[in-house]
């Protein structure tokens, strides 16, 4: 049988994000995947300041990611029809990007090995139990064979097997918070390729559309809507064909923009303040789409997904081997304490400010007002600092509002990622 003091299932940035804190801590580590890497993964492939902060500080290099591409500016096309250009700083770091996931993903788990994690992907957990006699967790995996380990994160996606392994509460049939398609494209036009596009339209609302830009010719183009009954994935599909017939998108994309693959289509789990986030008297812990993490305003997942799988970490490097309870408490504190009070506040502005067509030519007049408020909104938007802060003094730190972007060059931080390849 294989120990380990962690085994991580789920390969993606919650769990990299967590194989990686807890190997530089001196833990030893197992991630186990099903899917061979790089993989392919439905996602917008946004990455915010909030996210892109983390990465840094997980030393993942952008120069190792193929298909990054640094966004200075944010495009907001509202349901009327008029455009606001929202600026991101200049010159103080980056504050936001876009990377294919298949990139992103196999570059965090390089991370992760060079920390020193055994990455077994290609391999599907088959099960999951807790020890008879509480001190572990053993889990069943092909190609591994049985793994015992003091802690389990369950980092295994918004049907987590693991979860359902270790008999946490699940709901059968959950289809998430939110819907999206997502399709790439080649060959779109310079503006498509270079510049960041959201389109709230009057018929997706609170969800939009979006055109991220990959460089070179091609763009990540997609939408994500509320989910609601009674609405199919089939009505969903003449949605993504009536979208893309759009005057407006089309001319974003240009005449010469082609389909590189079928569209594929994914559920967003926007639920973590309603979700049990430990099973097995907290030898498990669930962190990214197994804790229901995204953003349900934006559908931004790859931050909070980083977020969690660092703060499951450190809650199992605080308790310790034989305090699972204890790891278990402190994971739902701070958890409760930070991220779901910003999706709590995310949730309420959705529904205030962006579910309706008057509510949203509001915020966009106040947004694009003058240069101040735009570019403090661009800001906010991309999570330069946390949703609620405002509403949350305890978590203000001198330059909370101000700071510098990631991969900042002066910073000691990059320095030393440079130097050393790693934190």
């Amino acid at each position: 049988m294989r120990t380990a003091d962690v085994a991580v299932v789920g390969g993606g940035p919650a769990g990299a994000a967590a194989a990686i804190t807890l190997a530089r801590a001196g833990r030893s580590v197992l991630l186990v995947d099903k899917a061979t890497f790089p993989r392919d993964k439905c996602c917008g492939d946004g990455l915010t300041t909030g996210a892109l902060r983390r990465l840094e500080r997980l030393g993942l290099r952008p120069e190792d990611v193929p298909s990054w591409y640094e966004v200075d500016d944010v495009h907001v096309r509202g349901p009327a029809g008029r455009s606001v250009t929202f600026p991101l700083p200049r010159d103080q770091g980056m504050y936001a990007a876009v990377a294919r996931r298949a990139d992103l993903d196999g570059a965090l788990l390089d991370v992760a090995r060079r920390a020193g994690v055994a990455v077994h992907d290609g391999c599907r957990l088959r099960g999951a139990a807790a020890a008879p006699d509480g001190e572990s967790v053993v889990l069943e995996v092909d190609g591994v064979g049985p793994i015992s380990a003091r802690y389990a994160v369950g980092a295994d996606g918004v049907w987590s097997p693991l979860r359902k392994a270790l008999g946490a509460p699940h709901e059968p049939g959950y289809l998430g918070e939110w819907h999206a398609f997502r399709q790439y494209f080649t060959g779109v036009s310079d503006e498509a390729a270079s510049q960041l596009w959201v389109w709230f339209e009057p018929d997706l609302l609170p969800g939009y559309a979006w055109s991220f830009p990959l460089g070179g010719g091609r763009a990540n183009v997609g939408f994500g809507v509320l989910r609601r009954p009674g609405v199919t994935t089939q009505g969903m599909k003449q949605q993504w064909s009536d979208l893309l017939r759009r005057d407006h998108v089309r001319r974003a994309l240009g005449p010469g923009s082609v389909a590189e693959a079928p569209h594929k289509a994914w559920p967003i789990p926007a639920a973590v303040e309603h979700t049990t986030l430990w099973a097995a008297g907290g030898r498990a812990l669930f962190v990214g789409d197994a804790a229901r993490a995204t953003d349900p305003m934006t559908g931004e997942g790859i931050g909070q997904a980083l977020e969690t799988g660092v703060l499951a970490a450190e809650a199992v490097l605080g308790a310790g081997a034989t305090r699972p309870a204890q790891a278990a408490a402190s994971y739902d504190a701070a958890v409760t304490r930070g991220l779901a009070v910003d999706n709590r506040m995310a949730g309420f502005l959705s529904k205030v400010g962006i579910a309706h067509r008057k509510g949203l030519r509001l915020t966009l007049q106040v947004a694009g007002a003058n240069d101040w408020t735009r570019r403090n909104f661009a800001r906010w938007l991309f999570e330069d600092y946390p949703r609620a802060v405002v509403a949350t003094p305890r978590r203000w730190r001198p330059g909370t509002f101000t700071g510098a972007g990631a991969y900042a060059p002066a910073s000691p931080l990059h320095a030393r990622q440079n130097s050393a390849g790693r934190l």
